[in-house]
């Protein structure tokens, strides 16, 4: 503690603790390593510069072209030939234009190589919100988009070099970033137009369009950048149309600590918000311009999922944000820098923007429309539609669409997506004859191109609800939807199939309103088939055998389909058909074949974990269990969002319905039974929804935590609440037992990475709640009580804790369930918000902690100085010293500085704060805030007495307990001086020492990012964060002692004698709820404001009284 010890902060020093507690085992969570299942990407780079005019503000800015190979080329050659679609790439914070190579080496690639071989899985649909007010359809808007063979252009990767400068601390560094893409976007357009006009005066000119705008794609800041560049007033109209971030901040930045950064942030985004905005949508400014956000999900602790949301910003029919773990063959989070390298990324990355080229002009696509529906379609996974997470309208179903001729033509095994090398041509063949029996053709249908032959077609028809298939034996199974499908009177099931086989290759599924006799065409038109309706799985790794020789496990799932009771209705049978067993080339073994199907009730496949139950798995584990003929699709219902309350599921097969009787040894083993399990039952598969985050799947669940990088409870989103949904797809032979617990390690780190800028605002609060409860004691002429004295005195019961904690929360909760879409959660965002602030208050006590050792070591240090070397008269260093010190009073100008200390000393700070950074004045305040705490110690502990005397004995501030919170010693009086006793200099000072201490900790990135510049050249703060930080150091300045008197609100009377006026304790109260709230919305830069306000208004009241007294009304506080 500071001079003396309190015993009764017992409340400060348990936040303290829980702080210290939460702090370490999330520390431990954010250090473990991450698993990575990233392929490596190989290049062969080369980058060309390009010339741009010369511009002394931007002249150590450069624009590189990437060319892949390792041959060397001629650069003005090559900038000449220039004729495909322009990209340009924007790093991000602290980031290289080198970081281009991944992707525009596979993008080169891809266009070399062509298409990726077509699968016949379900691509995912547009929403109604993405559909718009015209309800277009995908299907329609990609009727002319598919590339066969070669794509129409490729791309030229272009790539900004922005110095590495560290755009994430500092707002001003993000607006010259934004201002020098403007103009690299311009010369790259006329690059193109030089290099046309070059080529037709050699006569080499080409029947090919002229590039009118520039696909932006950014990483990190880099992407928030490109998004500025869009809406800058001095970029060309059109320029840019598409728009790619790749974990970058959208809502708010990672470090909103800044206030020329949070204002950057609104302008862009309410000029974003204004671009859509018209009584047409074609007439709107930015009605042409698509924007599509990659976020990292839970692995990328810098830019947070939510961060990186268009919702709120970007129409649904012009944006889409989307996860890398709910994507198509990606399927996995990333942290922050590997998406930039990940070879499954950089390859869907590249292969999209490849789609985006139209045939007829070798350039983007000029509808938005169909831009977007092609990153719907290549990115996110209809998986959350299959199984209604998602809303989702087809405009086309299976029973509307008629029947259709499709041409013949031959194709290869290559084009049908099959490998040459693997599959005979005597099992999949394509059609060129007209005698396979034609079927009514829909979007769901595969192309009739494809046919099976051979010995197949022997009907099995299936009795029981589930089927299994466990080999490719080129049979139909028949299943009655009346018979198996009826769970009641008026009840129906759902059908789900989960298989490992290709659709249309290995597997196609069909509903028939009858069964039909061979060659009936009638019958056979009236079929539909589905199979193109099979959603794509993450697959597993390949399943080892138990033993050798033996049968393998279980493979993992690739697909699955779902149909439910509307889509069934109609039709009396559903039939699957299983394609014969390939003829393999070489000696490698087949691959487990497996497909199960189930007709099921899904309210009996449903369960819900309170917050109660998980709290509860703290302590304890948790159980659920999964009996024989469960459902295929088990939904449990999270009460909390994983992001705040992650847990850890731990699956185990108990059973699988073997009799014992038949197997070869009389007693089995568990162990043997389990291995028979595996055999029988494929590996559970968990889908993972969060409606602010997306989708996240595990594959091959054993053991696993199960975490999202959801958004704080504030936050809303357009579909769904915050609550997360799990749904496990388990074979139903198998008995599961699952094990469910609460992981606290990642629980600590994810409430440290999700709440971190609600912590930083909620401090700047507690500190400002602090010095009201100082301010206060002053006004009713009290003791001024220590800092920590006061924040214990805000945790009491029920005024102070009312007022300064569950008031704010309240008040701001309701203003955002006023302007809300949806209804937050109260109990979820009180938990939060309550746990943020008590992280706040200790983390605060810890600092106070750290202060008050700090000055006792000084104060020992100079106490054992002063006793060992005592100080004489004759002493020749005083002399000296003494010598120098008047000859540096007899200067003229000293003389005249002398007189107005202050004014001297804060015209000093103001030039560092103005010419240099903020935190340069901000450290020069710390510094005499420390001085006079020092020497107030000093005097302090010099003067001590040895009975505890306070000014008010009868009037103590806690009265709870009966002691007084002035943390008197077992001394001596106090000497006063001028009304303050030392101990209240002291408090005082320590109060203002941790306020300003925070302000500092908060610049420190921005001083980083300042200090690395110097290197190149000297740049001013912007004119907000210098402006804004000098008023709050006003507060430093004529806040240095406690006595202002001023009258601004009159304290109602509840009992006892009428309370004082509040005056500077009013203020305080003001700032710090404000704070409070910024902090709630996540946007703790607005607390220079509210410090501002509180410096300027203090350094009126001080001009105010200064000027009284020269008046001779000169007003003293008694104490």
């Amino acid at each position: 503690m500071a001079p003396g010890r309190s015993c009764c902060n017992y409340r400060v020093f348990l936040c303290f603790v829980a702080a210290a507690t939460i702090a370490i085992f999330g520390l431990l969570g954010l250090l473990k390593p991450l698993s990575n299942d990233c392929k490596m990407t190989f290049m062969y780079p080369n980058y060309i510069p390009v010339p741009l005019p010369v511009d002394r503000k931007h002249n150590k800015y450069g624009v590189y072209l990437y060319h892949e190979g390792w041959k060397r080329v001629d650069h003005r050659e090559h900038l000449s030939q220039l004729s495909g679609v322009p990209v340009l790439f924007i790093p991000g914070n602290g980031g290289s234009f080198k970081q281009v190579r991944s992707v525009a080496a596979e993008s080169d690639r891809a266009y070399n190589v062509g298409p990726a071989d077509g699968y016949y899985y379900e691509q995912s649909s547009l929403t109604p919100l993405e559909a718009g007010s015209d309800e277009r359809d995908i299907a329609e808007l990609l009727a002319g988009t598919k590339v066969d063979e070669q794509y129409p252009n490729h791309l030229d990767w272009f790539s900004v070099d922005l110095e590495g400068e560290k755009s994430a601390m500092d707002g001003w560094i993000l607006e010259q970033h934004a201002n020098y893409v403007v103009k690299a976007v311009h010369r790259i357009l006329d690059i193109y137009k030089e290099s046309m006009e070059l080529r037709k005066q050699h006569n080499e000119s080409r029947s090919e369009a002229l590039p009118t705008n520039v696909i932006l794609v950014g990483h990190s800041m880099g992407g928030f950048v490109a998004r500025a560049v869009v809406v800058h007033p001095g970029l060309r109209k059109g320029a840019v149309e598409t728009v790619l971030t790749l974990s970058s901040p959208h809502r708010s930045p990672p470090l909103a600590v800044q206030p020329s950064f949070g204002n950057f942030f609104s302008r862009v985004n309410n000029a974003w918000i204004r671009g859509y905005e018209s009584a047409k949508e074609s007439e709107a400014p930015l009605s042409k311009t698509v924007v599509v956000s990659i976020t990292g999900g839970a692995h990328d602790y810098q830019v947070r999922s939510r961060m990186s949301s268009l919702d709120g910003i970007v129409p649904p029919t012009h944006g889409l944000t989307v996860a890398t773990s709910g994507m198509v063959k990606i399927w996995m989070s990333m942290e922050h820098q590997s998406i930039l390298w990940c070879n499954q990324m950089v390859v869907q990355v590249g292969h999209t923007l490849l789609q985006l080229i139209d045939r007829r002009t070798g350039q983007q696509y000029t509808s938005p429309h169909v831009r977007l529906a092609i990153f719907v379609s290549n990115f996110r996974s209809a998986l959350p539609q299959t199984f209604n997470l998602l809303p989702h309208r087809n405009k086309l179903s299976p029973y509307t669409q008629p029947y259709r001729k499709v041409s013949e033509k031959a194709i290869s095994a290559k084009d049908v997506g099959l490998d040459t090398n693997v599959v005979s041509k005597a099992q999949v063949q394509v059609s060129t004859k007209s005698g396979f029996q034609p079927m009514k053709s829909t979007q769901f249908a595969c192309p009739q191109k494809i046919h099976w032959v051979g010995d197949m077609f022997d009907d099995i028809h299936i009795k029981q609800p589930i089927m299994n298939v466990l080999s490719m034996d080129g049979k139909r199974r028949w299943m009655d939807i009346e018979e198996l499908g009826r769970k009641g009177r008026d009840k129906h099931a759902w059908f789900v199939l989960v298989t490992n086989l290709s659709p249309c290759v290995g597997m196609r599924v069909h509903l028939w309103p009858e069964k039909s006799r061979s060659g009936d065409m009638a019958a056979s038109e009236r079929v539909v088939e589905v199979t193109k309706k099979m959603v794509q799985l993450p697959s597993g790794p390949t399943p080892p055998q138990i033993e050798p020789g033996g049968p393998g496990e279980q493979a993992s799932p690739s697909g699955v389909l779902q149909l439910s009771p509307s889509e069934l209705s109609g039709f009396r049978y559903l039939t699957v058909s299983v394609a014969p067993t390939p003829t393999l080339v070489g000696s490698i073994p087949p691959t487990v074949t497996m497909a199960v199907a189930h007709f099921f009730d899904p309210d009996q496949g449903k369960t819900s974990l309170s917050t109660t139950w998980l709290l509860a798995s703290l302590y304890k584990r948790q159980f659920l269990w999964l009996w024989e003929y469960h459902p295929m699709v088990w939904q449990v219902s999270v009460a909390v969002s994983l992001s705040t309350l992650p847990i850890t599921l731990d699956v185990k097969i108990v059973s699988c319905g073997v009799k014992t009787e038949g197997l070869a040894k009389e007693h089995p083993e568990p162990e043997d039974i389990l291995k028979l399990c595996k055999a029988r039952c494929f590996p559970p598969v968990a889908l993972v929804w969060d409606p602010p985050y997306g989708l996240d799947v595990y594959p091959n669940l054993t053991t696993q935590v199960i975490v999202v990088d959801s958004s704080p409870p504030t936050w809303g989103s357009t579909y769904g609440s915050e609550h997360s949904t799990i749904l496990l797809l388990a074979d139903p032979h198998c008995v599961y037992d699952i094990g469910v617990s609460v992981s606290l390690i990642t629980s600590a780190s994810r409430f440290l990475l999700v709440n971190g800028l609600q912590i930083v605002g909620l401090c700047i609060a507690v500190v400002l709640f602090a010095l009201m409860r100082q301010a206060r004691a002053w006004e009713v002429d009290n003791s001024v009580p220590s800092f920590l004295a006061c924040m214990e005195a805000n945790f009491m019961l029920p005024v102070p804790f009312l007022a300064v904690t569950l008031g704010p929360i309240l008040v701001y909760f309701s203003i955002v369930d006023f302007g809300s879409e949806r209804r937050p959660t109260l109990s979820s965002f009180l938990g939060v918000s309550l746990a943020c602030y008590l992280f706040a208050n200790g983390t605060l006590a810890l600092l106070a902690y750290l202060c008050n050792a700090v000055l006792s070591l000084a104060h020992s240090a100079y106490t054992w100085y002063i006793s060992r070397w005592p100080p004489r008269h004759d002493q020749w260093t005083k002399r000296v010293l003494k010598s120098c010190g008047t000859a540096l009073l007899n200067i003229q100008v000293v003389r005249k500085l002398r007189t107005w200390p202050m004014t001297t000393l804060g015209i000093g700070i103001s030039v560092l704060v103005l010419f240099g950074h903020p935190s340069l004045g901000l450290l020069v305040l710390l510094v005499v805030h420390t001085w006079r705490c020092f020497w107030s110690l000093v005097s302090l502990r010099q003067q001590l007495c040895p009975t505890l005397i306070s000014k008010k004995e009868d009037s103590p501030l806690l009265p709870s307990n009966g002691n007084s919170l002035s943390d008197g010693f077992n001394a001596k009086p106090l000497l006063f001086s001028d009304g303050e006793s030392h101990s209240e200099i002291f408090y005082h000072q320590q109060g203002l020492l941790i306020l300003h201490l925070v302000v500092m900790i908060i610049l420190v990135p921005s001083l980083v990012a300042w200090a690395q510049r110097l290197g190149l050249e000297w740049t001013t703060p912007a004119l907000l964060d210098s402006t804004s930080s000098l008023a709050a150091i006003l507060h430093g300045l004529y806040n240095i002692n406690v006595d202002i008197n001023i009258s601004l609100v009159k304290v109602p009377r509840l009992y006892g004698p009428p309370a004082p006026d509040a005056g500077l304790s009013f203020i305080y109260l003001l700032a710090g709820s404000y704070c409070f709230w910024a902090g709630l919305a996540l946007a703790p830069y607005r607390a220079f404001y509210a410090l501002g306000l509180v410096g300027i208004t203090i350094a009126g009241i001080r001009i105010r009284d200064s000027q009284a007294r020269g008046r001779g009304r000169r007003h003293f506080h008694r104490h």
